[in-house]
């Protein structure tokens, strides 16, 4: 592990967070982590830093993280688990009780909030050289876990001359990353429900759809959800 060289707070740092902060010890690590990884990236960032931005010792944050990789994994793997656990559900729906379209939808506005509330718009470290290393490896399976499931809804979902035209891997890389636009949007300002809507029928028309079938896939999506999330 690189010696930190950050320069220390005036005062001896507190054994533990701040009692009167809503998150739990590991939370705030976890948030002050965030902060600092979107400022300053990865490479950029010390746990001696992270240690002073929470208030605590260095020590400390040891007790819950291995180090700043740990803490990075866990912050992008919950940019995606929730959304991955919701589309297996979803799935089981379709076509049964639920439209492939519905199910895409349905999906959208998942990943949609889900980006949406990652603290400090973690999403935008998904592209650092770091995060293509090995100790990434989980968090990228898990990504693509969700590409494979963009790809299969949205085939399903599709017209046939799309799915003449684009094979299931690659319409899945085009509607995941319609969907993370989301990441882009934070840095002008909060997304709202239009934003969401507006890309949920984006990966909607990129299946073929038209907007008939995008509103009642819309109003089948949020009926889908409430069984599901």
């Amino acid at each position: 592990m690189a010696k930190d060289d950050k320069p220390g707070r005036v005062g001896r740092p507190r054994v533990v967070p701040d009692a009167g902060s809503p998150l739990s010890p590991r939370e705030q690590i976890l948030d002050a982590a965030a902060a600092l990884f979107a400022e300053h990236g990865l490479s950029g960032t010390s746990t001696r830093a992270i240690a002073e931005r929470v208030g605590i010792r260095q020590a400390s944050l040891y007790y819950h993280f291995a180090g700043k990789d740990d803490l990075l994994v866990e912050l992008l793997t919950r940019s995606v688990r929730p959304s991955l656990d919701v589309v297996r559900g979803i799935e089981d729906l379709v076509p049964e009780r639920a439209s492939a379209a519905a199910a895409l939808h349905a999906l959208v506005m998942v990943d949609f909030r889900t980006l949406a509330d990652t603290p400090h718009n973690i999403g935008t470290l998904y592209l650092l050289p770091e995060v293509q290393g090995e100790r990434y490896d989980g968090f990228r399976l898990q990504r693509r876990e969700l590409q494979e499931a963009y790809g299969r809804i949205g085939t399903a979902a599709a017209t046939a001359d799309v799915r003449a035209t684009v094979g299931p891997e690659a319409l899945g890389a085009v509607l995941i990353q319609l969907a993370e636009l989301v990441i882009q949007l934070r840095r002008r300002g909060e997304p709202d429900d239009a934003d969401r809507d507006a890309i949920a029928a984006t990966c909607l028309r990129a299946c073929g759809l038209g907007t008939a079938e995008i509103a009642e896939a819309r109003r089948d999506a949020e009926a889908l959800l409430a069984v599901t999330a």
